[in-house]
């Protein structure tokens, strides 16, 4: 089969490697459909994930039908259409125990294209298939279900739940990108009284207001005066996160309110500063997190049920094969206006 493989810092080949095999009894093989690319991934080629070695497969997002499973996997069957969690749980261990997937010690957590081989091939084996794979219902497309393999329950469990957001809250959301559009989506889930987006790049700015945002800034300078207007001074309730770079992590912290949330969603690369010599006094809550996935079934009835609208997260579409194309397209999202891009397999029909 052929699949995108990193060759260390700043390398990436699409070529052909073995299939996939069922390892362990809760495996699954699952052929995909349709797969996407994440800012995670474009971390990793830039040597900031040092875990990920020479040879791995990346990707950790898709949609497929499963096509073989171990003996002991019982929650999905071979033909079921299934979305491909970012997150793998062995379901036992402690963590899991407590719904913190991110943090199985089971030899689960973040696994795909990260400590084993992941989704941007044509095949891709899922450990703890039970745990990890989500059967799709028929209403939900393969484009709008990749959107909750990774990004979705990201935002909602790592920005929005963790940052506390409530009805009435001013949030500031830090990044117009994939993650920052999924937080505003998942924020008005709660009903706050003004999310405000900050993102350098006017469409970025623009989608966001077109997909629900009450207010969009480009800068710093613009963000601290329209968080000072419409809060008395005070700041924002809760500012989330969403880039990655130490500039936007700093911004957040000043942009929150005494007794604030900070919630932070970005994978940083570097270090940030954090300003204790002004925050210690404020009753800040900062918090931090892998994603957990605990709640992909909830956005899934949702989604289902048309209450959540994920249709204009995806601006590129290509097929599987174009898996370089895709990766340029997505890495030069300041020039090419790339969100998400969606690679679909011409042999699924979806």
């Amino acid at each position: 089969m052929k699949a995108l493989v990193y060759g260390g810092p700043g390398h990436r080949s699409w070529v052909d490697v073995p299939d996939p095999a069922v390892k362990d009894p809760e495996d699954a093989i699952v052929r995909v459909d349709a797969v996407t690319i994440c800012g995670t991934d474009l971390h990793i080629l830039k040597g900031d994930v040092p875990e990920v070695g020479s040879g791995r497969i990346l990707g950790h997002e898709a949609v497929g039908t499963v096509v073989e499973t171990g003996e002991q996997v019982h929650g999905v069957t071979v033909g079921q259409r299934v979305l491909v969690s970012c997150i793998s749980g062995c379901g036992r261990c402690r963590f899991c125990k407590e719904g913190r997937y991110g943090q199985c010690l089971g030899g689960g957590g973040w696994v795909l294209g990260h400590t084993i081989d992941g989704t941007q091939a044509e095949r891709v084996r899922v450990p703890f298939a039970d745990h990890s794979l989500h059967v799709l219902p028929d209403n939900v497309s393969n484009e709008d279900a990749l959107m909750l393999a990774d990004i979705l329950p990201t935002s909602y469990e790592v920005g929005v739940l963790a940052g506390r957001v409530s009805p009435g809250d001013v949030v500031v959301v830090v990044g117009a990108g994939p993650i920052g559009l999924a937080a505003l989506a998942t924020a008005r889930l709660l009903s706050p009284s003004r999310i405000v987006m900050v993102d350098p790049a006017e469409s970025r700015r623009s989608h966001a207001l077109a997909s629900g945002a009450d207010h969009a800034v480009g800068s710093d300078a613009e963000a601290e005066a329209l968080v000072h207007e419409l809060t008395d001074g005070l700041g924002a309730d809760v500012t989330i996160e969403a880039v990655g770079v130490p500039a936007s992590f700093e911004l957040c912290t000043a942009l929150v309110r005494p007794g604030g949330h900070v919630a932070n969603v970005g994978v940083h690369g570097a270090p940030a500063t954090l300003h204790l010599e002004s925050l210690w006094i404020k009753d800040v809550t900062i918090t931090t997190g892998l994603v957990d996935t605990r709640t992909t079934p909830l956005l899934l009835r949702l989604l289902g049920d048309g209450k959540l609208d994920v249709s204009s997260l995806c601006t590129h579409r290509f097929g599987l094969d174009e898996m370089q194309d895709a990766y340029d397209v997505f890495a030069r999202a300041g020039e090419t206006g790339a969100l998400k891009v969606v690679l679909f397999n011409p042999d699924s029909v979806d």
